[in-house]
């Protein structure tokens, strides 16, 4: 399992092809040598992929938007093709009503995507929210959304679950990440903190926050995760700064780079 980091967290850096050189160049600077492709500005895939190896850094994953996957399939495996990645997910999915059938027509079109994106190299996946933690509208029993995906997807979908926010979902991430072993190559690290004033949670660097991170990484390592992503949406200080401290402190966790 190595540690990579998620280029989101970076995302009002990377807006131009020139400030993509430069962040990914920062990146490797400070340790890094994996990143996660996504909030990336419009840039060539040749390029990009140019400045990723003059930087010694390897794409593990994208994130990519739901529709590009239903209308330009072809285009997205080959884009993935060029950065020599085989791993893309979706950020989550909000249907309208939240139903029990919406949520059933999403599994069986999502379900098909991956289906066929497989048959061509490509594996795609989906990643969680807090929202995925909470039954369908309307229903007061039953299985969660998130065990849903993870019972009526196909197994071509891979789960890329995210720690602060099965945390924030009221879940358990090592109980989690058992439920998906074997389908889990990429997890999100993310810590969650808790502000007493207002009283709320946040976003904070890996190991800054209350996560058991010795649970998770254990269980990490049962599952099979191959690569274990420093995520940070939202950083009380320098994103720099922020992924710098997260990078150290999942050191000292025992992960490597």
């Amino acid at each position: 399992m190595r540690l990579g980091l998620q280029l989101y967290t970076l995302r009002d850096y990377l807006k131009t092809p020139a400030e993509v050189a430069t962040t990914l160049a920062s990146v490797s600077k400070l340790g890094y040598r994996v990143v996660q492709v996504s909030g990336l500005g419009p840039i060539p895939h040749k390029d990009l992929r140019k400045i990723l190896d003059d930087n010694g850094l390897t794409c593990c994953a994208t994130h990519g938007p739901l529709d590009r996957l239903e209308k330009d399939l072809a285009a997205v495996i080959e884009e993935h093709q060029i950065l020599g990645c085989e791993l893309n997910a979706i950020g989550g999915y909000w249907p309208t009503s939240g139903s029990a059938s919406d949520w059933s027509d999403f599994i069986r079109r999502y379900s098909a995507i991956a289906d066929t994106a497989a048959q061509f190299g490509l594996k795609v996946g989906y990643h969680n929210h807090n929202h995925e933690f909470a039954r369908p509208a309307g229903e007061d029993t039953g299985p969660v959304i998130m065990q849903r995906l993870i019972d009526g997807c196909s197994k071509n979908v891979w789960m890329e679950l995210d720690t602060y926010w099965v945390q924030h979902g009221g879940g358990d991430p090592c109980q989690w990440i058992r439920k998906v072993a074997g389908r889990i190559p990429v997890v999100h690290l993310k810590d969650m903190a808790f502000s007493s004033n207002p009283k709320e949670a946040f976003m904070a660097e890996v190991g800054e926050g209350n996560l058991n991170w010795p649970g998770i990484i254990a269980e990490c390592r049962s599952a099979g995760v191959q690569w274990a992503v420093v995520e940070q949406d939202v950083c009380k200080r320098d994103p720099f700064e922020a992924i710098a401290i997260s990078l150290q402190n999942c050191l000292v966790l025992g992960l490597s780079v």
